[in-house]
């Protein structure tokens, strides 16, 4: 029997015969379908005048198609071993399940009332841990035995060893280790146990075992327990869903499941305590809060960055700033302040830009502007006092970012002036590749480079007036300047913008002509100048990137629950 191998006409498959009209594409592959005792021709490309069609396949085409064929055979073999071995082990584990699903526990009546408790409760009169030797059946008797309670939460982890179950729940206050032993490990929901799925548990709180570790140093020993959700497992388990190296716009799309790893979580926890530490630190000052709108007809940081839409037949625009509407506060509440969002149009996909963002803006009167750097060195030490000072948000820091300190206070004082010397002397050029020169509005890169080298924070102050927003009051000292600031931080860059405000009705009126903003729309605005004027000033805090510099994330996006930037909108 002969068979036939064409390389450019012939076709590796089963559905061919091998015929001269049908043939192979391959020795390997027709060795491997007739083995060695058929005789192979391959097709003679380099036929001359009265020379065959087809000629016999090479020795070594044979002998390397026969090595390929047996590689093969012992594959199928093992292949067909691990099958069969898989199916056993799948059969066992279905009679397993069977078994486990006869298995039904109840809770016992006559145990102790459970007090209902949250993971974080720590409080010695309401969680008494037992101690000492402790038998392998649950005991209530003895005299050290501690505190029967419920609690509710998440499967953070779950690891199974013979006859006993360790699962840490989460459920948002902290975390807690629950040992499942007995009947209670052999149950089908606990053998089916997946990462995420919510449960009741009820059980005695002990100390840990000595050279053991748990949140807390403490454990619950379960008697009695519920699956109130199963999480899903296999493909669709959480920890297929989301990686901690996954693709940066796959975990966006999953930020859903992002939020409840451990430092997505830590990060949201620390923007709550940070945002809850400036309310304090502004009420102990005696600042009034206010809500402004975020529908508005006005800009404040130029028209270039803003969202507009449709009001009713009317042009408007999602808020850049809430600082106008702050200024008008000053004469009835005196110093004021507001945590709003602030909307920004930007086409930018840095690591420090967002659309939306919590903009947490303050607002001065009567001040000077060197009482505006005073100002804000409180605000910023006197929120991370705050912050530090609860031990459950400090612990996160530590975690986050071991290496943070309290910044040393006075901060750094530079002049743009200043700083474009020292970017010169340091061979750090603008944009354009070319040396720095008064007048550049230098770049986050730059910006950036200088702060980590300096490394502290920094008031880089009096910005040219050309590249500073037209309400921004001119230094006396010197006119081609303002006295406005940027708060500059090691990691982030500028984190903060203030500035003295223009105070007189003339000088406004100029700087409206001169940026082409027609002064009719600010009516209510310039009135702040005709009906009792004064020396004020403020700024606009990105809440973000404070949070970035304070947990120290590559990345402002990660400091939202869920990010807004150029191109991303959901979930």
């Amino acid at each position: 029997m002969e068979k036939y191998v064409d390389e450019e006409v012939g076709v590796d498959s089963t559905e061919v015969d091998g015929s001269q009209s049908k043939p192979y594409k391959s020795v390997q592959f027709a060795f491997l379908q007739h083995g060695g005792q058929t005789a192979y021709q391959v097709k003679n490309k380099e036929k001359g005048e009265g020379e065959p069609q087809w000629k016999p396949a090479a020795k070594a085409a044979l002998k390397k198609a026969a090595n390929y064929a047996d590689q093969q055979k012992k594959k199928a073999g093992k292949d067909a071993e691990l099958a069969i071995r898989q199916k056993k082990e799948l059969e066992e584990r279905e009679r397993a399940l069977e078994e486990a699903k006869k298995i039904v526990i109840k809770e016992d009546a006559s145990l102790p009332k459970a007090v209902k408790i949250n993971l974080g409760e720590t409080r010695p009169e309401i969680v008494k841990l037992g101690s000492g030797e402790r038998s392998k059946d649950v005991d209530y008797s003895a005299p050290n035995r501690g505190s029967r309670v419920r609690v509710f939460g998440r499967v953070h982890r779950e690891r199974k060893q013979k006859g006993v179950a360790f699962v840490t729940l989460r459920d948002g206050y902290g975390f807690m280790q629950c040992v499942l032993t007995g009947d209670l490990v052999k149950t089908y929901d606990a053998v089916t146990l997946t990462r995420e799925s919510s449960m009741m548990i009820c059980g005695e709180m002990w100390d840990v075992p000595p050279g053991a570790h748990a949140p807390n140093n403490r454990e619950l020993h379960a008697d009695y327990f519920e699956v109130i959700g199963k999480a899903p497992g296999g493909d669709d388990a959480i920890t297929n869903k989301v990686q901690a190296k996954g693709d940066p716009q796959t975990l966006l799309d999953q930020r859903h499941l992002v939020l409840r790893g451990e430092t997505a979580a830590s990060v949201m926890l620390v923007r709550d305590a940070v945002e809850h530490a400036f309310n304090v630190k502004y009420h102990e000052l005696g600042y009034v809060k206010v809500s402004p709108p975020a529908l508005v007809q006005t800009q404040v940081e130029g028209g270039s960055t803003l969202f507009d839409f449709n009001y009713y037949g009317e042009k408007a625009y999602l808020t850049q700033s809430s600082q106008l509407y702050l200024e008008t506060v000053l004469p009835f509440a005196g110093n004021c302040y507001c945590i709003e969002k602030s909307f920004r149009a930007e086409k930018s996909l840095t690591r420090r830009h967002l659309s939306e963002y919590t903009h947490v803006e303050g607002e001065l009167d009567f001040i000077t502007f060197d009482d505006l750097l005073e100002h804000l060195e409180d605000i910023i030490c006197g929120v991370l006092s705050i912050v530090l000072a609860n031990p459950r948000i400090a612990a996160m820091l530590q975690e986050l970012n071991p290496d943070f300190q309290m910044p040393e206070r006075p901060f750094k004082r530079m002049k743009y002036s200043e700083a474009i010397d020292w970017l010169v002397e340091h061979d750090i050029p603008n944009e354009d590749g070319e040396t720095h020169k008064f007048g550049d509005d230098i770049a986050e890169a730059a910006e950036r480079r200088m702060t980590d080298i300096i490394n502290r924070p920094i008031f880089l102050t009096h910005f040219p007036t050309e590249i500073k927003a037209f309400y921004m009051q001119r230094d006396p000292a010197d006119p081609r300047v303002t006295e406005s600031v940027d708060c500059l931080m090691p990691g982030v860059g500028e984190i903060v913008g203030g500035s003295m405000r223009m105070y007189d009705y003339e000088e406004l009126m100029a700087a409206y002509s001169r940026v082409g903003i027609p002064a009719e729309a600010y009516y209510w605005y310039t009135d702040q100048r005709r009906y009792g004027t004064s020396p004020h000033g403020g700024y606009g805090l990105g809440l973000e990137r404070f949070l970035a510099w304070l947990c120290k994330q590559h990345t402002v996006r990660d400091t939202c629950l869920y990010p807004r930037y150029m191109g991303r909108c959901k979930p």
